[in-house]
């Protein structure tokens, strides 16, 4: 959970960014390579960029021995040479305690990291041709396509904030979400497989503590990201605005092959990059999926066994797209707003 604390001067300082921004759309990505969850939508998506990225790029991942990446790496700019440079501007006594902190407790220092903490120009260059390279492979094929959809998210919260007010835009940034009383409350939403595990081990998950960030007059800067399915990531750095990178987007990896923001299907009207992410069976069965239906129906409608419509229900179901009730003998399966969201077919005010 997390607390994000306004006061009045902030409520005038809420900004959306302009534009994406090449550095933080990169580490979400990145960071969504490394994350064991999210298979069904993103596995595809993984090891195919797993596969291509080139060994400059290797230097990237050195940087985050626990998951947790040094606070200097916290920028925005235009473009990635931009971000690199405000990288590169960083204070020397910050790179170094972020550095000691990052690896505190987790083995042999790599021997360009430890330069780094030196203020190497060498390992300076390391980094920033590691970026490059990342940048390249994850980034550059899917830019255009990065920045359609920032323009389509941008769109809707300045539409909403300007029709509804504040509060109901930060609203669209996250749903669940409220501002009341100069404190804007995220929830806590588990993966779909913590969910799963749950109901399985007949369990309820406690509460995390939430996290409480104070913005003191600072501002907040609101940076959708479309690679990355966790929870809120927060730069807050002193003296700067708290940036705030959220999840946006139609639940799935940009992948070549989309057409547009929010538009999963290819020339002919037909799932094409969707079907790049789910396979052809699953986006079939989730197609079919215009009202509740049966597992029968559904077997029949995409002309598959009912075995084999049951296994794709419940792949679908487990990453978050479809839910099924059963009433007596009956199983009927239907999409979830996000499902819907997905096919490019529905909207989710």
């Amino acid at each position: 959970m997390l607390h994000i604390h306004f006061t009045a001067e902030d409520m005038v300082r809420v900004r959306f960014a302009p534009r994406p921004s090449p550095v933080p759309e990169l580490h979400a990505a990145l960071l969504m390579l490394g994350a064991p969850h999210e298979g069904l939508l993103f596995g595809r998506w993984r090891g195919r960029l797993l596969r291509a990225l080139p060994g400059a790029a290797e230097p990237l991942a050195e940087l985050v021995p626990g998951r947790a990446a040094p606070r200097f790496l916290d920028v925005l700019g235009g473009t990635r040479e931009d971000g690199f440079a405000l990288i590169r501007s960083a204070r020397p006594e910050f790179v170094r305690s972020e550095l000691e902190r990052v690896y505190a407790g987790q083995g042999p220092v790599p021997p360009w990291v430890r330069a780094l903490h030196h203020g190497d120009a060498a390992a300076w260059g390391t980094l920033h041709r590691a970026q490059r390279a990342a940048y390249e492979t994850v980034l550059a094929p899917v830019w255009p396509l990065v920045q359609d959809l920032h323009r389509a998210e941008f769109t809707r919260y300045a539409l909403t904030a300007a029709e509804q007010g504040l509060a109901a835009a930060l609203g669209t940034v996250a749903p669940g979400s409220r501002l009341r009383d100069g404190v804007w409350r995220w929830p806590t939403v588990p993966s779909a497989r913590e969910d799963r595990e749950d109901r399985e081990a007949g369990e309820v998950r406690e509460a995390p503590q939430a996290r409480e960030v104070r913005l003191d007059g600072r501002g907040l800067v609101l940076l959708p990201t479309f690679h990355w399915r966790g929870g809120p990531l927060v730069q807050d750095l002193p003296d700067r605005p708290v940036v705030l990178t959220y999840p946006a987007g139609g639940g799935v990896p940009p992948t070549p092959e989309s057409r547009g923001p929010q538009d999963s299907r290819g020339s002919r009207g037909e799932p094409g990059g969707l079907s790049a992410v789910l396979g052809r069976t699953r986006t079939e069965v989730l197609k079919a999926l215009t009202e509740p239906r049966t597992t029968t129906d559904l077997a029949r409608r995409t002309g598959i066994s009912n075995a084999t419509a049951s296994a794709h229900a419940a792949a679908l179901r487990a990453a978050g797209l479809i839910t099924t009730t059963r009433t007596g003998r009956s199983v009927h399966h239907e999409r979830t707003p996000l499902g819907t969201l997905v096919m490019g077919t529905g909207h989710i005010p």
